[in-house]
């Protein structure tokens, strides 16, 4: 048998999520998001999605056992460590991600998007069937403060109360390592945002109660026209870097520094009529101009 190529088996990250033909969100933003940062992706599709940089008009769910045929085909042939999950759509299609991920045993790490930057809900059912199929697969939750109100039921207006949200969650599911909580919609008027990274850490001797670890990382913000697919490229950014590192504190400062970095680059640009998208792209040419300044 003739031997295995050194590179033929790496690992490779799996994004799940629906499509944005405008490029912003998504798929499309993930798959950028990934190349970029140096990891190969594969894409399973769970709906289509009719949107620009206005808003999202429409979606169509795909049906769910095709959805289930695209992770598992591809889970069967490549060496998948890290997957990432975007919008998921309904109740079947929860389903039908949780049933193929049972037995997984790489990180999944879950960006719940439920409903689009402009109000539009990206998921017919409650979260009751969210929490059942999807975040009990999950090793990392990705929400901005919107999304964990829903998920935890509880108000987040400030960082006390998004932390107890964030802690909370780890009640509902095992598999759960961190959360890690998108703050720019907090406080929105102020000059910095706060992200934060919320960790399980290992029961004390003598008390059988697990604690927390919180790491706080500040930042200016940031003002810029082209904010779509933030959310997606967040999410993307901390699987791709957790795949380079296999550390998820530095996955999160280079996460965020990636952000600012796309974020600021994004001033200039003007792409459709409404909120643009960020410059993935911007990414590589910071990177050559770094190099070219090395040498």
């Amino acid at each position: 048998m003739a031997a295995m190529h050194p590179q033929h088996n790496r690992p490779m990250a799996l994004s799940i999520a629906g499509s944005d033909p405008s490029g912003g969100a998504g798929i499309q933003a993930d798959i950028k998001t990934f190349t970029v940062i140096g990891v190969y992706s594969g894409a399973a599709i769970t709906a289509l999605t009719s949107q620009n940089t206005l808003g999202v008009s429409s979606y169509l769910p795909l049906p769910a056992a095709f959805v289930k045929k695209q992770i598992q085909d591809v889970l069967d042939d490549l060496n998948v460590t890290h997957i990432k999950i975007g919008m998921v759509g309904n109740r079947e299609i929860a389903r039908a991600i949780g049933e193929v991920l049972t037995g997984f045993t790489g990180e999944v790490i879950y960006d719940p998007v439920i409903k689009s930057s402009g109000g539009v809900s990206l998921f017919t059912a409650g979260s009751t069937a969210i929490t059942e199929h999807i975040i009990s697969q999950a090793t990392v939750l990705t929400p901005n403060i919107a999304e964990l109100e829903i998920i935890s039921g509880l108000q987040c207006g400030n960082e006390a109360g998004a932390l107890a949200a964030a802690q909370g969650i780890f009640a509902l599911s095992p598999r759960l390592k961190a959360v890690c909580v998108k703050g720019g919609h907090m406080n929105i008027l102020g000059k910095t945002v706060t992200d934060y990274l919320v960790q399980k850490t290992p029961p004390e001797k003598g008390t059988g109660a697990a604690g927390f670890h919180i790491a706080r990382i500040e930042h200016p913000r940031i003002s810029s026209r082209n904010t779509h697919g933030t959310g997606c490229t967040f999410a993307s950014a901390l699987t791709a870097y957790h795949m380079r590192t296999g550390d998820l504190n530095q996955a999160f400062r280079l996460t965020c520094a990636f952000m600012d970095t796309l974020l600021s680059r994004s001033t200039a640009y003007v792409i459709g009529h409404g909120t643009g998208p960020l410059p993935h792209h911007e990414f590589i040419r910071q990177k050559d101009e770094t190099d070219q300044d090395l040498s």
